[in-house]
């Protein structure tokens, strides 16, 4: 039965200093290599974000096939979110951890502003809940395992995500995770006040505007383990401002089948004072780590994706997109004229 010792986290943390060194280093040196929107061939849309369309796309010179998040800059401006852009950008150039998606490219047009990813032909987790209802505990287990170890790397480099839900993590063909956009994260030092978020996934402290932490993205890792296991969140309701009440009051059930070292975990994340939440305390993500309810996962042979995935995605060949819903695909605009220049100047 695999065990977590306080000497294999103090090595843990050794290594996450090495990857917050060399997070600090690039975040500092400006990106290198340039593209262009013609670099690419346009294959199909995939995706739609808050700012636009998500496409597969094709690389005319490797022939490898990318994911491009293209932003219309005018909704960014009218939203004031030029500074949360541009920020999202130079963390995601930054970011380097198996569980994480990072940036291949980044460019602008007259137009748009365009980030090339890497294209994560599962699909993403939010389509499997809604083909399969819910999950296995022992598949949640493996999924929120790699999500502990990306949160820990993301908090160590200062980053609070504020966006965990399953629209945003992607299923990897080798059955692996990657957490996914980064439009809400934040390098914070100490808290911050922006009401940001997904509703069923806000923690008490955003909807008090009481100021929080990284401890909100615990929260969101409770909320996250019931909607696997149960099917749906645990604090739910049409109109926001109960669904706001229920989070505050923080009572939620747990099904009968539910065994208890995950009722237990769920109590552990889901504390209405942060303070109390798992994850947040003296011990940090080695407290969340040594739960009962992850007694049998071995935390470095999965941070080294040696563990067989309970579940794999359908393989895919290149460029495949089966995993993704078919949606409208839409048309971009060419203008002869730099629309927002200023604002977009750092980008």
């Amino acid at each position: 039965m695999p065990k977590y010792f306080p000497q294999q986290q103090e090595d843990h943390k050794r290594f996450l200093d090495v990857l917050k060194d060399e997070f600090a280093k690039k975040f500092s040196e400006p990106p290198t290599e340039t593209k262009t929107p013609d670099d690419y061939d346009r294959i199909k849309a995939i995706g739609n974000g808050a700012y636009g369309e998500v496409f597969l796309v094709r690389d005319k010179c490797t022939f490898n096939y990318h994911a491009m998040k293209v932003v219309d800059k005018g909704i960014v401006v009218q939203r004031k979110h030029v500074k949360h852009l541009i920020l999202e950008k130079e963390i995601l150039r930054c970011v380097k951890f198996p569980f994480i998606v990072s940036l291949d490219y980044a460019f602008k047009d007259n137009m748009y502003l365009y980030f090339i990813l890497p294209f994560v032909s599962g699909g993403e987790m939010f389509t499997y809940l809604q083909k399969y209802g819910s999950f296995s505990e022992n598949l949640a287990i493996f999924y929120v395992g790699q999500l502990v170890l990306a949160l820990e790397y993301l908090h160590h480099c200062h980053i609070i995500h504020r966006d965990i839900k399953p629209e945003n993590i992607l299923i990897e063909t080798t059955g692996y995770i990657k957490l996914c956009d980064f439009g809400f994260c934040k390098i914070i030092k100490k808290k911050t006040w922006t009401l940001c978020g997904t509703p069923e996934y806000l923690a008490p402290e955003i909807i008090m505007s009481r100021g929080y932490n990284f401890a909100v993205d615990w929260w969101a890792v409770g909320i996250l383990i019931f909607e696997m296991i149960v099917g749906n969140p645990p604090f739910f309701a049409s109109d926001p401002s109960k669904l706001y009440e229920k989070v505050l009051d923080g009572q939620f059930k747990c099904p009968r089948t539910m065994t208890n070292d995950c009722k237990s975990i769920l109590k552990g994340f889901l504390q209405v004072d942060p303070t109390r939440r798992l994850g947040t305390q003296k011990e940090g993500a080695f407290g969340v780590k040594t739960h009962p309810w992850f007694k049998d996962l071995d935390w470095t042979n999965l941070l080294n994706q040696k563990i067989s995935p309970p579940f794999v995605p359908d393989p895919q060949g290149p460029g495949e997109t089966s995993n993704f819903p078919d949606i409208v695909q839409t048309k971009l605009r060419k203008i002869d004229t730099c629309l927002f220049a200023e604002e977009f100047k750092d980008f």
